[in-house]
């Protein structure tokens, strides 16, 4: 659990997108899904807010996680757990990468995530 977690965390950290307009990095996320789906095959759901709120699920495990996010100094994507989720640090920071609506990669741990419309 903890590994896909942070596997979770920095595939999460990569999908957000870009928006020329207004500067917000996380602006393709908003009403979107972020599924991934680990090299084991569990797979988790993460739906970002606007308001730097975030909440999640991994399905298979029945476990539903929740926080708030920031964009540090660094221009990294900063995600506060709460509660902490065990053997993770807190906040969780990953480096931020532009991705679509419909984009699909894979992670550096061979994970595939998907940027999915609408909330799922």
């Amino acid at each position: 659990m903890r590994l896909f977690l942070f596997g979770a965390a920095a595939l999460l950290a990569a999908s957000s997108a870009a928006s020329a307009a207004d500067d917000d990095m996380m602006a393709n996320t908003y009403g979107n899904t972020l599924v991934l789906v680990g090299a084991n095959g569990m797979e988790s759901h993460t739906y970002y807010n606007a308001d730097h709120t975030f909440s999640g699920k991994v399905p298979s495990m029945g476990f539903e996680y929740k926080g708030t996010w920031a964009i540090d100094d660094k221009g990294q994507l900063c995600r506060t757990f709460d509660p902490p989720v065990p053997g993770r640090t807190n906040p969780d920071c990953g480096p931020l990468e532009s991705h679509a609506v419909g984009d699909k990669w894979t992670g550096a741990d061979g994970a595939t995530v998907t940027l999915v419309q609408g909330v799922n």
